[in-house]
């Protein structure tokens, strides 16, 4: 694989509150790892033995806006979006070789 960007902004766990799209509605805290790697999961569940940790893409635009980016291969979606530390708020698309959908919502660094 070749070299992945990852901006160093984008570490430690992050709760997204989905408002637009197929998850609206849903929380999911999302985990950056240092070693390149993302996982997630909905708070309020279990936590699922063997959960999907993969690759993530994480450019930064300006020091308060950072585009994220990962494939979930376990549903086949690839999952981008834009995030604005200034407002909270996230925009992207998540696709798969089929379907594409705008999502919305905000998101929070959590300690």
């Amino acid at each position: 694989m070749p070299d992945i960007p990852r901006s160093p902004a984008i570490r430690g766990t992050m709760r997204f509150r989905w408002t637009a799209g197929p998850t609206s509605g849903k929380i999911h805290e999302h985990v950056f790892h240092d070693d390149g790697t993302v996982e997630w999961r909905d708070p309020g569940a279990a936590p699922a033995a063997g959960a999907e940790r993969v690759p993530f893409a994480a450019y930064e635009v300006t020091p308060d806006v950072h585009m994220v980016s990962y494939l979930a291969k376990k549903s086949g979606f690839t999952l981008t979006v834009v995030l604005d530390a200034a407002t909270g708020r996230m925009v992207g698309i998540a696709s798969s070789s089929d379907q594409w959908h705008p999502v919305e919502g905000t998101f929070e660094v959590l300690p």
